[in-house]
């Protein structure tokens, strides 16, 4: 990784708001769990446009050279690519409110995105 993770991240948040992705939040869980650092997640208004942002997170993270390690549900409502220190949620509105990641996360800092 050529950038830190923070600048990564707030690129990722940047990419996903130019690309009309909804409720972006940056999540710093790195001092509540040891799996990850950061998660990005946001939700597409279909499934065309997940797809799409998705394919878009994989350009922008292969051009900043930092490897896909693991990616989940390019097929379903709810879009997992793992990057190892950051872990991107892509979600349909309906997976978003079920899931409620926001929630079960809620002892990491929102470091980009609302509070609510």
């Amino acid at each position: 990784m050529d950038l830190d993770k923070r600048e990564i991240v707030t690129k990722l948040y940047n990419i996903l708001d130019e690309r009309k992705a909804e409720n972006i939040k940056v999540i710093d869980i790195s001092k509540v769990s040891v799996m990850t650092d950061y998660f990005v997640i946001a939700t597409a208004s279909n499934v065309n446009h997940m797809k799409a942002l998705s394919d878009y997170m994989e350009k922008s993270m292969h051009d900043l050279n930092v490897k896909l390690n693991h990616a989940e549900g390019r097929s379903a409502n709810w879009i997992l690519l793992d990057y190892g220190d950051i872990i991107i949620h892509l979600f349909d509105r309906e997976s978003r409110a079920y899931y409620e990641l926001d929630r079960i996360w809620s002892d990491g800092e929102i470091i980009l995105g609302l509070v609510q």
